[in-house]
């Protein structure tokens, strides 16, 4: 915030330099980050760094206000000379007021002023809107900027005479309706808006800018002088929505004085009663009210000093909560030693709520560099929590495999997204307004992947291995539902050994992770992809791999084949760490006898593993896949699936012809239940 140093020393009984202002306001919080000396003036510009959570110092008197709660004396509040007299007759038959919307809208004033003389500003005023880079514009626009940076409070003058029905309808807009800017800019408003509108039109923006038609021009004779507040969030995204800007919406959107609203009026009036000449008719038009049972809040003494560090009476405390207005009275307190202050919060202070953010006053008004610093350093070392210490482990496992991790935005173009979809799904989008080309969350990691192998691509790279971590979310009928995942991609040049490659990966992350590799894989039909395959464990399913078909790698531009897989990354890290079971070396050889049968091209291992288990064969121990082969002599619509079956018995050596019975009854099982035939 630009602030002339003048100006707040006009709201301060002794004048101070600009050294002390400037430091004392960076010692309480407000950083001076610039000063600047104002041409032709003995004035000085100082660039005053405000937090989002102070717009009470949005101006010149809340940073007196500031400095009077550092020590710097004491304020001089603004004289309200010839303001108007509210006990006097009704305004209503010079103009009216409706607000339809009170929640949008929680306070309305208008006043009017007649008779008023449009014309050039007072050399002090002029002065002072100069020293922070206002131009002067004339009389009346430049009251309502003074009064703004002032106090804080935004005003709008209308020209009376330019209002249909001379009256105000404060409401949400027409759906796509018109509005043409002070700045000349044109806009189609939405109902989501608060618009403050005469009987016909809308004539201004709420809380963000007034309109053309009814702006104040030399030819202007009656002023309706508008102070109100609005709802924050309301403003802010009339702001963003239309891409307006201005000093109004920018207090707007922070809030607000409630008790100021008619301060402020009352200002403006009698600085037009000042420099303007007209009359200021009694009585105002009022919807909704300013005044609010105040906040008390109890700050406990001890627990101030124990948590800012450092040793402070009852009398400091109190005398810090005093220069902040605060008003704090000692409670009687029956057998605790604990002395309790009850503070009483004024209403611009809208920062303040609980306990801690009254210490946190006292801490910045006593000074955070009064902290005693222990030259030693403590510290205690924690092991790493079990789900950081399974991200690393995971980590470890991919890198040796060869993948990147890569992080990717988890916004997505709505074309892209909508391949990713379950026939149950829906997609999760912002406001076109907000994000136009990638309106929609990721339903899914692999598009990410997808787009950062075409990058890969595009710059040459190949045997790309990439992997992330990261949400994604859909809609469904019980609303937005996120999930963590684990993706991985690929290059992908020959099916069938990049296939039992990803599934080497699967299962080298489930045995570091979990101990061991149990999970079952069943075929999926999936429109995008030419072979596609569900990861269960414990009947339910925990991810997916498959082999893209052309029509999503042309969507993604790739031209070079790849292999995807997800997990549920939360159940893979639940199993962390994983219980390592030890058992003796065998001390006697195995038997290894590997099968070739032929099935159908619809028949998947996951099937043929569960056959060979359902049996039961005597002292098997391991069965593992090998190879499946497609060609002559093997008919059309068939495969041959070989695999590797291993037989030990703990306590001798086996000899063949023990093994031959069971591999004979796993041949005839097969045949039954899958019609497979030993490939000769």
């Amino acid at each position: 915030m630009k602030a002339s140093l003048n100006w707040i020393c006009d709201y301060l009984e002794q004048p101070l330099d600009r050294q002390t202002v400037a430091d004392t306001l960076s010692r309480i919080g407000f950083p001076v980050e610039a000063m600047e000396p104002v041409p032709d003036s003995d004035d000085w510009m100082l660039e005053v760094e405000i937090t989002s959570n102070r717009p009470d110092c949005l101006c010149h008197l809340g940073l007196a206000r500031e400095l009077v709660a550092a020590g710097m004396g004491d304020i001089r509040r603004p004289r309200l000379d010839g303001s108007p007299d509210d006990q006097g007759a009704s305004i209503a038959s010079e103009a009216g007021l409706e607000v339809l919307d009170l929640n949008a809208c929680p306070h309305y004033i208008a006043r009017v002023i007649k008779g008023v003389r449009i014309g050039p500003s007072p050399d002090w005023m002029v002065r002072r809107l100069t020293a922070v880079g206002l131009r002067s514009i004339n009389n009346v626009v430049d009251i309502t900027n003074f009064v703004l940076l002032e106090c804080g409070q935004p005003l709008h003058a209308f020209d009376l005479a330019h209002l249909a029905e001379r009256r105000i309808v404060v409401r949400r807009a027409h759906a796509d309706e018109a509005f043409t800017a002070i700045d000349g800019t044109k806009h189609r408003l939405k109902p989501s808006m608060l618009v403050i509108a005469d009987a016909k039109r809308a004539v201004a923006l709420a809380g963000v800018m007034g309109g053309l038609d009814s702006e104040v021009s030399e030819k202007t004779t009656e002023v309706l002088l508008e102070s109100a507040r609005f709802d924050p969030l309301i403003v802010r995204r009339a702001a963003r929505g239309t891409k307006l800007s201005s000093d109004s919406s920018f207090r707007f959107e922070r809030g607000v004085d409630p008790a100021g609203v008619d301060w402020a009026s009352r200002r403006a009036c009698a600085l037009f009663a000042q420099l303007a000449g007209g009359t200021i008719l009694p009585g105002k038009l009022e919807a909704g009210s300013g005044e609010a049972e105040p906040k008390r809040i109890s700050l406990r003494t001890r627990r101030c000093a124990q948590v800012i560090g450092m040793q402070l009476s009852d009398a400091q405390v109190t005398e810090h909560l005093r220069r902040l207005e605060l008003n704090p009275l000692l409670q009687p307190t029956s057998g605790n030693p604990d002395s309790v202050l009850e503070c009483q919060i004024p209403s611009h202070r809208l920062d303040l709520d609980r306990e801690i953010d009254l210490v946190e006053e006292v801490a910045r008004l006593h000074g955070l560099d009064h902290l005693e610093v222990d030259a030693s350093v403590s510290l205690q070392i924690r092991p790493p929590q079990p789900r950081i210490a399974a991200l690393r482990c995971l980590g470890d496992v991919l890198t040796a495999q060869g993948f990147f991790e890569i992080v990717s935005p988890s916004f997505l173009p709505t074309s892209q997204a909508r391949a990713f979809f379950d026939e149950d799904m829906e997609p999760v989008a912002v406001q076109a307004d907000r994000r136009k080309a990638d309106p929609t969350l990721r339903p899914s990691l692999w598009p990410s992947l997808l787009a950062c192998r075409k990058l890969n691509q595009d710059v040459g790279n190949s045997d790309v291995r990439l992997y992330e971590t990261a949400a994604s979310w859909h809609r469904d009928g019980q609303g937005i539902q996120e999930a963590h995942t684990l993706a991985l991609l690929a290059d992908c040049d020959q099916p069938q050994t990049a296939w039992r490659e990803m599934r080497g990966v699967l299962d080298e992350l489930l045995v570091q992770l979990q101990g061991e590799s149990n999970v079952q894989l069943d075929a999926l039909e999936h429109p995008e992809f030419d072979v596609s395959a569900s990861l269960s464990h414990g009947g339910k399913v925990r991810g997916r791999m498959g082999i893209p078909g052309p029509r999503l790698l042309k969507r993604f531009d790739l031209k070079q084949p790849v292999i995807l897989a997800q997990f549920d990354l939360d159940w893979l890290l639940a199993g962390y760490p994983p219980s390592a079971a030890v058992g003796q070396l065998a001390r006697f050889p195995g038997i290894e006898r590997d099968l070739s049968l032929v099935v159908s091209e619809d028949t998947p291992w996951s099937a043929i593993e569960r056959a060979v288990w359902a049996i039961q064969p005597a002292l098997m121990e391991k069965l593992a896949f090998l190879v499946t082969y497609r060609g002559k002599p093997i008919p059309t619509g068939h495969k041959s699936v070989s695999f590797r079956m291993t037989f030990r018995d703990p306590s001798r050596t086996l000899r063949h012809e023990e093994v031959d019975p069971q591999i004979q009854a796993i041949v005839e099982h097969l045949g039954r239940s899958l019609d497979a035939q030993l490939r000769a």
